[in-house]
């Protein structure tokens, strides 16, 4: 689910947030990381329950219908393909799932029902629902793109929503990108005979991409002066507030890379903290961290220092 980009991106919103110095506490301050880290599985585990909710609001809402001593003609007419959409049905029946949010205690749906209620309504005087209904074609396939539709439509968008995720946890702003793109692939490759398992992928691509969320905060840490030292040679001419603001925390995580990591590429890395700077910086801040990047790079190259190794590396 995670990319090296967010892992870079939850590293420095623990150090930016902690800002302490090599004497402090590394353990506690990792802990708050991995935590950080983990708190995006919670996030795709309540997206999730969420389509759980829906699919159960939608058989309420036929049987109160149903149960209507007068109907009109449209409630005659009772379209059940939303209840009996299949994929809805895959994911409220994963038992495996269901324990996963019912042990992490992430179904926050049974008291903040309103948003079940906000989002069904909007679905449901959806253009994307009524296509949908008037369909003939009943397969997986339809039901899965009508499921896939809605979310990217919908619920993704929905600005209610995302203040209600914001408020149950602060850091899900920043996740909300990566865990819906997760969900998004994660649908699209579900299949009617899919392992239960499909359902709950792993946090992390690998052990490589862990340890590197370790180690990158690890040894930025451990060397947060050296670090800064050296970035101050190279920036005589810099106003001091950028170097202490998150542009200088940007740099410092770089140089880490160039000095720590030998198998990730220059290219890699400067490119991966442009990215970033554009996103969380200031607008300039992308032109400055690759001017000192640049320069700090050309000296260790003609110094013949922290050489990069291993396969295509630059």
């Amino acid at each position: 689910m995670l990319n090296r980009r967010h892992i870079r991106i939850k590293v420095m919103q623990s150090m930016y947030a902690f800002k302490g110095t090599e004497s402090d506490n590394l353990l506690k301050e990792q802990k708050f990381l991995l935590h950080s880290l983990d708190s995006m599985y919670d996030l795709y585990l309540a997206q999730l329950a969420l389509f759980t909710e829906l699919h159960k609001k939608s058989k309420d809402y036929n049987e109160k219908i149903k149960n209507k001593l007068v109907k009109t003609e449209a409630d005659k007419n009772l379209n059940y393909k939303f209840q009996e959409n299949q994929l809805l049905h895959l994911i409220s029946s994963n038992t495996m799932l269901q324990e996963a949010i019912a042990n992490s205690k992430l179904n926050y749906w049974h008291l903040d029902f309103e948003y079940v209620d906000i989002l069904f309504k909007e679905i449901l005087k959806s253009e994307l629902y009524r296509d949908y209904c008037i369909d003939e074609d009943s397969s997986f396939k339809k039901d899965k793109h009508f499921v896939i539709d809605i979310f990217t439509d919908i619920i993704a968008p929905n600005e209610k929503l995302f203040d209600f995720f914001e408020d149950k946890k602060l850091t899900w702003v920043d996740d909300m990108p990566v865990v819906n793109t997760a969900i998004l692939r994660i649908l699209r490759k579900l299949k009617l005979t899919s392992p239960e398992t499909a359902l709950l992928p792993d946090l992390y691509k690998d052990d490589e991409d862990l340890e590197f969320a370790k180690e990158l905060f690890q040894k930025t840490f451990l060397n947060n002066t050296k670090f800064a030292e050296e970035i101050s040679t190279k920036t005589t001419n810099w106003d001091s507030e950028r170097l202490a603001s998150i542009d200088g925390l940007l740099l410092k995580m770089a140089i880490c890379e160039f000095q720590k990591f030998p198998s990730i590429p220059t290219k890699v890395t400067i490119n991966e903290y442009l990215e970033i700077a554009k996103e969380y910086s200031t607008p300039k801040s992308s032109l400055f961290i690759n001017g000192i990047l640049d320069k700090i790079v050309k000296e260790y190259q003609a110094d013949n220092i922290h050489l990069k190794s291993g396969r295509g590396l630059m």
